[in-house]
């Protein structure tokens, strides 16, 4: 994760017994609250997103998105992979709608996106559990000079070779980043960014810059 959230708050949506659930400071509204906010909109809304942090890193997340699907929404999750087999669990229980995965690199480089060890097999394996999955997905790229080029791209295509959809976003250094290394950081320009999609776009069945 590159960008810190706008707010913090000291209630956080998932259980606080939950391992990571009572430190993370992330979450803008309670549980209750944000049930209560979702009851309110049935009929309005079609679905919701959940995203991170990491949502897969909570043990308590199928119970989390069952409660939502019993209101009638469909579920999106966003995940950087790196929990396969909560992937695989949320994926059986038939509780997802839509998946995205964040692809921050290629395996060289990969650490140094992340800064910690990416553990790749783990990343292969959420890879190959989402292609296979039957639902709808996309993975995407936030691409930053310092950490990509087009090499880094034809690296990245081809852990996702044959995948339906990959986004590519330019990095924006206009916010409140996790790592003030790469604040005031120029981003690639429109040329450059098109550039990029058009080495991916030999890999997958649709590419474009969002």
């Amino acid at each position: 994760m590159l960008v810190w959230p706008e707010n913090s708050a000291s209630e956080s949506i998932y259980d606080h017994n939950s391992p990571l659930g009572g430190d993370q400071k992330d979450y803008l509204i309670s549980q209750d609250n944000l049930f209560d906010f979702l009851k309110e909109r049935v009929g309005k809304l079609d679905a919701v997103v959940i995203t991170g942090g990491e949502p897969t890193m909570h043990y308590d997340l199928p119970e989390f998105i069952k409660k939502i699907k019993k209101l009638g929404f469909k579920v999106k999750l966003d995940t950087n992979g790196t929990n396969p087999k909560m992937l695989l669990d949320v994926l059986e229980e038939k509780l997802l709608d839509y998946l995205a995965m964040d692809i921050k690199g290629s395996e060289k480089n990969y650490d140094l996106v992340t800064g910690i060890d990416p553990e790749m097999n783990k990343i292969k394996e959420s890879i190959d559990i989402i292609m296979k999955s039957g639902l709808p997905y996309e993975f995407r790229t936030t691409l930053v000079p310092e950490l990509h080029d087009k090499e880094i791209i034809n690296d990245m295509g081809g852990l996702i070779k044959g995948a339906e959809k990959w986004f590519l976003q330019p990095f924006k250094s206009d916010t409140k980043l996790v790592n003030d290394t790469f604040e005031g950081a120029s981003s690639f320009t429109e040329k450059e960014m098109d550039e990029m999609c058009q080495i991916a776009k030999k890999y997958v069945k649709q590419c474009r810059v969002r």
